[in-house]
C-alpha cells in the first residue's frame, strides 16, 4: 500500500502565504472585526516562539526572526508590515505553512507575520460573495461553505494547508476537472502592500472590468505568493453566477464521492510491465481530460514510489453522485490492457465532506522531513523511453527510501479559461507531475539533493533539463530551475512558470510593491 502520510505529502501543495496586491478602497477591518485578537508579538524568549517557527512544513530551511506576529485582523497586518519597513528588516508571511522553498524561513528573515489568528470563513452580502481569511485551512473553508450553503471551491485535497498561498498560486484539487482551479472563482482579495513612501495600507482588488486596480487581482490568479504584499482576505464568486442566493454562488460538490486506491507491488513490476502500465495511465488522460468528459469526475494521484516502499499506487476519488463505479471500472480496465500484473484494490463511497476534511494520515504536527521538490506539466504522456528511466531510477540500489514522483490527473475545465485571462498560464495540460524527496538530517541533504536533480535532469535532457516544452508549478517551487548550472535550457524560469505573462507580472510588481519589500528566490522582478 502507498502510505497515507506518504500520500499527504503529494496534495495540494502551496507556496508561503505572501501574495500580491490588490485594491478597490481601503478596507476597514478594526478590533470589533476581528473579536479582540488584535496583534500578538512573540519574541525569541517567548514560550510559544519555538512552536511558530516550527509551524513550517519543511524542515529543511529554518529561521530565527527577531519577532513572529500572529495577526487577527489586516489592521494588525498593516501595523507589523509597516513596522518591519521602518525598522528596514525582511518580513515574510505564513498561513498554512506549506512552503517548499525557502519563502517564508530564511536566516535573513527579522518578521515573519503568521496568519493562523485570521481563520474567518463567511457571505459578504455587500460583494454578493463568500470571504476566506488567508489563515484558514482548506478542511475549514470546505466544511463552513459546504454547512452554511451547500458550496465549495474546487482547492487542494490536503485539509491542512491555508487559503492564503495555495489560492494566489492557483489552486488546483480532485474537482478542478469538473469545476477549474479556485482562482476560476476568484472574485476579490485583499492585500497589505507599501508604496513608494515606505506607508503600509490594505486595498482590495476585484476582477471587475471597471477597477482600476484589476491588474492586482490578475496577479494573484496564479502568479505565486511572496512578491507583491500579505494576502489577508479573499472573496469568490463564480463568474457565471447571478442572482443574490448565496447557494447559487459557487458550485455545489457531489453529495458523496467513491474513494479509490490500486497498488501494484514493485516485485512484480519489471521494465516492460511498468512502462505499459504508465503508458495506459498516459493515454487514458489524454483520452478524458477534455471539459465536460464523463471521466472528468475522476480524480487520481498515481504516486511512483521508489522500490523501499514495496508498491506504486493510484488513489484519488471520483466525484459523482451516479456512475462513480462505472468510471472507475473504466479506468481500471483501461489500466490492466497488456498488463499481467493485477493491482491491489480498495473503494468505498463516503459523503463528500467526511472526504475533503479527513486526510487519513493523523499526522497533526509539523512535517519532520527535510523535502525538495520539483514539477512539470503534461499536455501528453511520458514517452516509453522516458518510464523505462523512471523505472530503472527508482528500482535501483541505494535510491531514497522517501523518494516520489507522481502524476497527477488535470485539464477538464482548468483548460476552459482562456490562456491569459489569468496568472495561472497552464491551460492545455491533462497531467501534473510533482517530484518529492523526503530525509531526515543536514547529513543527507547532499546526496538527496543530488539524486533529486540528476532524476529531474535526465528525465528532461531532451531539453536542457527542464520542462520546456510543458513549464512548471509556482506553487511547488523549484529555486533549481533559476540556475544556470542546473537550467541548461536557455529558458528563463519565469518562462517555465507563467510563459508570456511574466511581463505582466512585472507591471504589477511595479506599481505596488516600488520597494521589492516582498521577495524570495523566485519572485518577480521589477525590471
Amino acid at each position: 500500500m502507498v502510505e497515507h502520510s506518504r500520500r499527504n505529502v503529494l496534495r495540494g501543495g502551496a507556496v508561503a502565504a505572501v501574495a500580491g496586491p490588490a485594491l478597490l478602497g481601503t478596507s476597514q477591518v478594526g478590533a470589533a472585526e476581528d473579536g479582540g485578537f488584535g496583534s500578538v508579538t512573540v519574541g525569541p524568549d517567548d514560550p510559544r516562539y519555538r512552536s511558530l517557527v516550527l509551524r513550517g512544513y519543511n524542515q529543511r530551511f529554518g529561521s530565527r526572526p527577531d519577532q513572529i506576529r500572529v495577526a487577527g485582523s489586516t489592521e494588525a497586518v498593516v501595523r507589523a508590515v509597516g513596522e518591519a519597513v521602518r525598522a528596514g528588516g525582511r518580513v515574510t508571511v505564513r498561513s498554512g505553512g506549506h512552503c517548499f522553498e525557502n519563502f517564508v524561513d530564511d536566516p535573513s528573515v527579522r518578521m515573519i507575520v503568521d496568519m493562523s489568528g485570521m481563520t474567518a470563513v463567511g457571505y459578504d452580502h455587500r460583494r454578493k460573495a463568500f470571504m476566506v481569511e488567508a489563515g484558514a485551512t482548506l478542511g475549514e473553508v470546505y466544511r463552513r461553505l459546504y454547512l452554511g450553503w451547500g458550496v465549495t471551491v474546487p482547492g487542494g485535497t490536503c485539509p491542512e494547508v491555508g487559503a492564503g498561498g495555495h489560492v494566489c498560486g492557483g489552486g488546483y484539487g480532485a474537482l478542478c476537472r469538473l469545476h477549474g482551479l479556485t482562482v476560476d472563482h476568484l472574485y476579490a482579495v485583499e492585500v497589505v502592500v507599501v508604496d513608494a513612501s515606505g506607508k503600509a495600507r490594505s486595498v482590495v482588488a476585484t476582477r471587475e472590468a471597471s477597477d482600476p486596480n484589476r491588474d492586482l487581482w490578475w496577479a494573484h490568479t496564479g502568479g505565486g505568493g511572496g512578491m507583491f504584499g500579505i494576502v489577508t482576505r479573499y472573496w469568490f464568486r463564480s463568474p457565471d453566477a447571478r442572482g443574490d442566493d448565496p447557494a447559487r454562488l459557487l458550485p455545489r460538490p457531489p453529495s458523496t464521492v467513491l474513494k479509490y486506491s490500486l497498488n501494484w507491488p514493485w516485485e512484480k513490476l519489471d521494465r516492460d510491465t511498468f512502462v505499459r502500465l504508465m503508458r495506459n495511465y498516459g493515454e487514458w488522460g489524454e483520452r478524458n481530460s477534455a471539459p465536460g468528459a464523463a471521466a472528468a469526475a475522476l480524480y487520481g494521484e498515481f504516486v511512483l514510489g521508489s522500490k523501499p516502499n514495496g508498491s506504486i499506487g493510484l488513489a484519488g476519488r471520483v466525484s459523482a453522485d451516479s456512475g462513480a463505479e462505472r468510471i472507475l471500472d473504466g479506468l481500471v480496465d483501461a489500466l490492466g490492457r497488456g498488463v499481467d500484473v493485477r493491482p491491489e484494490p480498495e473503494s468505498s463511497t463516503v459523503p463528500w465532506l467526511t472526504a475533503v476534511t479527513q486526510d487519513g494520515s493523523g499526522n497533526q504536527g509539523p512535517f519532520d522531513r527535510r523535502i525538495k521538490m520539483k514539477s512539470a506539466f503534461r499536455r501528453r504522456r511520458f514517452t516509453d523511453e522516458q518510464m523505462a528511466m523512471v523505472h530503472g531510477r527508482l528500482s535501483a540500489d541505494g535510491v531514497p527510501e522517501f523518494a516520489h514522483m507522481f502524476i497527477n490527473t488535470y485539464g477538464g475545465r482548468v483548460n476552459v479559461v482562456e490562456q491569459g485571462a489569468t496568472a495561472m498560464a497552464h491551460r492545455d495540460s491533462v497531467f501534473l507531475v510533482g517530484f518529492l524527496v523526503g530525509w531526515v538530517g543536514g547529513a543527507e541533504d547532499t546526496r538527496h539533493l543530488v539524486w533529486t536533480r540528476d532524476f529531474y535532469r535526465k528525465l528532461f535532457s531532451s531539453s536542457g533539463g527542464v520542462p520546456v516544452e510543458d513549464g512548471a508549478f509556482i506553487n511547488y517551487p523549484d529555486a533549481d530551475l533559476a540556475d544556470p548550472r542546473l537550467n541548461t535550457s536557455g529558458t528563463p524560469w519565469h518562462a517555465l512558470y507563467y510563459k508570456g505573462g511574466y511581463a505582466r507580472l512585472q507591471q504589477v510588481k511595479r506599481r505596488w510593491d516600488p520597494r521589492n519589500v516582498f521577495h524570495h528566490a523566485l519572485s518577480v522582478h521589477a525590471d
